[in-house]
């Protein structure tokens, strides 16, 4: 008697692959491996321009940045656009039962919005912008970050994943020169954007000041800092501040927090991306905040 070599090997091709994809593009979103080359993308147009969006407008798209969105309480939907195949991986179900609009449509139709620089995955989600936060809602958190700057929104996004896995608090930046909630902000924060209030400040020094009141060490992070960072630490509530790639620190800034530090780093390279080193001293935080 023959075995009936048929059996449920397509469907058991169908979940390995999935299986395969969901890891490729988890390892994609963290930036692990390349995304794919853009000239096997459609080309757009040359003069091919980003639309104009409202203030309170949002887009966000990937497939993990979309997923996070969805299951975020706090985040207020206008409308979701998705292929059929990007709608079957976030396991949508019936579109039409979705208390949201939600409307199919072709890779194509969303780099016509997004560009070709997005690689959205076949997803794009239209939102209003997460509630504000008040500096005073932190005043129980044990470890916040407060960036100076930094205007990247790769770099802040990494931040923000970093600062999600570290438990912190708040990521605070400043309202100018600082990235705005964006598509390319939620992506590189792989989800992040919906697990940690991102505060917005007008004035540093001023929310610093505040910071100091609700019982906050603040100490900022400078490669000529007299100190290393780990004999810096005091208190149970540690606010860390980071500057900008090049410039570092503004002086107002350096004048304002209570210390001064520096990551000693023995090898033959002194200076680390942004991103590390809000990794590297969010760790120290915390192993001194155990004790």
């Amino acid at each position: 008697m023959t075995k009936d070599k048929s059996g449920d090997k397509s469907a058991k091709d169908t979940h390995y692959a999935n299986l395969r994809r969901a890891h490729r593009d988890a390892r994609r979103e963290r930036g692990e491996i390349p995304t794919p080359r853009q000239d096997k993308r459609k080309k757009m147009p040359a003069d091919w321009k980003p639309q104009a969006l409202a203030p309170e407008q949002v887009l966000l798209y990937g497939l993990h940045t979309v997923r996070a969105a969805l299951d975020n309480p706090e985040r207020k939907i206008v409308r979701l656009s998705v292929t059929q195949n990007a709608a079957a991986r976030l396991d949508l179900g019936d579109l039409s039962a979705l208390p949201f609009p939600t409307e199919i449509v072709t890779p194509q139709d969303l780099d016509g919005i997004l560009g070709p620089d997005a690689i959205h995955q076949g997803v794009m989600l239209e939102t209003r912008p997460l509630p504000h936060r008040r500096l005073e809602a932190l005043r129980d958190c044990p470890l916040i970050l407060v960036l100076d700057q930094v205007t990247d929104p790769h770099n802040v996004g990494a931040i923000m994943r970093s600062a999600v896995a570290f438990d912190a608090g708040a990521l605070i930046t400043t309202m100018r020169h600082s990235p705005t909630e964006s598509g390319v902000l939620a992506k590189s924060a792989s989800g992040a954007l919906e697990l940690i209030p991102y505060i917005q400040i007008t004035n540093l020094a001023d929310a610093i000041d505040e910071l100091h009141k609700l019982g906050f060490l603040t100490i900022g992070l400078d490669s000529e800092g007299p100190e290393p960072l780990e004999s810096t630490f005091a208190g149970n509530r540690i606010a860390l501040v980071l500057g900008s790639e090049g410039k570092g620190l503004r002086q107002k800034t350096r004048q304002t927090v209570k210390a001064l530090a520096r990551l000693d780093m023995p090898g033959a390279i002194k200076s680390l991306n942004v991103s590390n080193a809000a990794a590297i001293a969010m760790y120290a935080a915390r192993q001194f905040l155990k004790i």
